[in-house]
């Protein structure tokens, strides 16, 4: 079941708060005493669940694993210093000696468009309440990263490109989110401002004819099963599950028309359709104005291309990159919205 986090992480856990009364009167003489305050001792660690986002620096349950950037083995894209390089010259001087692609220490900025004088100083040094940024938030845009895991997305982004985005989810179905969602990542140009977005783990979708590096990332096994086969010069791929082997969702490259080019694609696995089906709840309950639905024509089909800029103005909801940039085609022909939207709405209904 969908959990929301409505006030501080220690309510979050009522079963231990409620045990430290014995008694009604125990509780009623504790209520007196202290103001109807209660307090664990100074230094009393307090523990995450391990499935909750931060929202304007607020915890929500998702129910599904999550990896914070403050935790071990997370990405942090507020840091400046490259990520993946050496530790003596990952600092922001070196940087810009070697990598000449990065123009600034930051990969991230504030949501401004639409926001008064006044709500931008409130706000600018990251003061965000969250009915504010509930005003502000109304779209959840979903890419494919092109990296086929998640490390190398990050390391791409925060290492290389000057760009950064909420989520990545790889491809056991771990969710790492890397900034606060009040801040406005790069990841989708003009929806930066009112967008949360997510990179899946997928290497992408390719024209028909195209040279593509599908043959080295998907492979059939001894057992006739279709795999990803993560490239020896990744490594592990930094998969968070030891062992962890993934195939897509579908065994047959998937084939579609995507900005009018007929493309092709292998699926999403299921254990990252699973874990982006709770996060699509969660973020659709967390801010109400986006929209549990994808950009549909009249006759109620996926839209295939870059919405108007009209249309794409008054969109409120979950759709693509492609939606919003014509040189854009994720996340591609094989990302099936109606697993996400239908799987997010039973979630929703649910109480």
């Amino acid at each position: 079941m969908l959990r929301v986090n409505k006030t501080s992480r220690r309510s979050s856990n009522p079963v231990r708060f409620w045990q430290r009364f014995r008694s009604i009167p125990g509780f009623i003489l504790c209520l007196v005493c202290a103001g109807c305050h209660s307090f664990l001792p100074s230094g009393t660690p307090e523990w995450r669940a391990g499935d909750e986002i931060v929202v304007a620096g607020r915890y929500f349950h998702s129910g599904t694993r999550v990896v914070l950037w403050t935790d071990p083995g997370g990405y942090d894209a507020y840091r400046v210093e490259r990520r993946f390089s050496a530790i003596s010259t990952a600092d922001w001087a070196d940087s810009t000696n070697e990598v000449r692609t990065l123009t600034t220490p930051n990969r991230y900025g504030m949501r401004t468009n639409t926001l008064t004088t006044n709500q931008i100083e409130s706000t600018r040094g990251g003061g965000w309440d969250l009915p504010l940024l509930q005003q502000v938030v109304d779209q959840f845009v979903i890419h494919f990263d092109a990296c086929g895991v998640s490390r190398q997305c990050f390391n791409v982004l925060q290492d290389y490109r000057d760009l950064s985005v909420h989520f990545m989810l790889d491809l056991d179905g771990t969710i790492y989110q890397t900034l606060d969602l009040k801040e406005r990542a790069r990841h989708a140009t003009i929806s930066n401002d009112r967008s949360v977005g997510i990179e899946i783990a997928n290497i992408g979708a390719y024209a028909i004819r195209q040279k593509n590096p599908l043959g080295e990332w998907y492979q059939t096994n001894s057992s006739g099963k279709t795999v990803v086969t993560i490239p020896a010069r990744f490594g592990d791929g930094g998969v968070r599950t030891r062992g962890f082997v993934s195939h897509p969702a579908r065994p047959e490259p998937v084939v579609g028309v995507i900005q009018n080019q007929e493309l092709v694609q292998y699926d999403f696995t299921p254990q990252q359709y699973a874990a982006l089906i709770k996060l699509t709840a969660t973020l659709c309950r967390v801010f109400p104005k986006i929209k549990c639905d994808y950009p549909k024509d009249a006759s109620g089909h996926l839209i295939g291309r870059k919405l108007s800029d009209d249309a794409l103005k008054h969109y409120q909801g979950v759709l693509g990159h492609y939606h919003i940039q014509t040189n854009k085609v994720d996340p591609g022909p094989a990302f099936q919205f109606d697993l996400i939207i239908d799987g997010a709405r039973k979630l929703l209904r649910q109480k």
